[in-house]
């Protein structure tokens, strides 16, 4: 069983940048590929980023491309997501998850996610 914890959410202007981390902890605890998801109000769930286990492959929704890097630390358990230049249309619940530790290929997909942390809220204002 894995347990992410997200961190790092905020109040933010337009243009400015914040940093989220994902710590993973629990038993035998080796995360597999790990993404973020974001929801705003009265919508569903959407995908932001991935990494595969190595960190070697990424993807990103169109909408962030240049904007939001998706990087992992396999030592600390921590996955984090760099995001620069926020628009108001960011604002969102950020969710971390992560596919069992055999499962190391990235995914867009959030069914293919067996672990979610509980979301930080970023906030971004115009």
């Amino acid at each position: 069983q894995v347990q992410l914890v997200e961190s790092g959410g905020g109040l933010v202007q337009a243009g400015d940048s914040l940093r989220l981390s994902c710590a993973a902890s629990g038993r035998a605890v080796n995360p597999g590929a790990m993404g973020w998801f974001r929801r705003t109000p009265g919508k569903e769930r959407e995908f932001v980023a991935a990494i595969n286990w190595s960190g070697g492959t990424t993807y990103y929704t169109d909408s962030v491309k240049g904007r939001f890097t998706i990087s992992r630390d396999n030592v600390k358990k921590i996955l984090y997501l760099q995001m620069n230049g926020l628009k108001p249309e960011d604002t969102a619940v950020y969710y971390c998850a992560s596919r069992r530790s055999d499962r190391i290929v990235a995914s867009t997909t959030q069914h293919d996610y067996d672990y979610w942390g509980r979301g930080t809220q970023v906030t971004v204002s115009s």
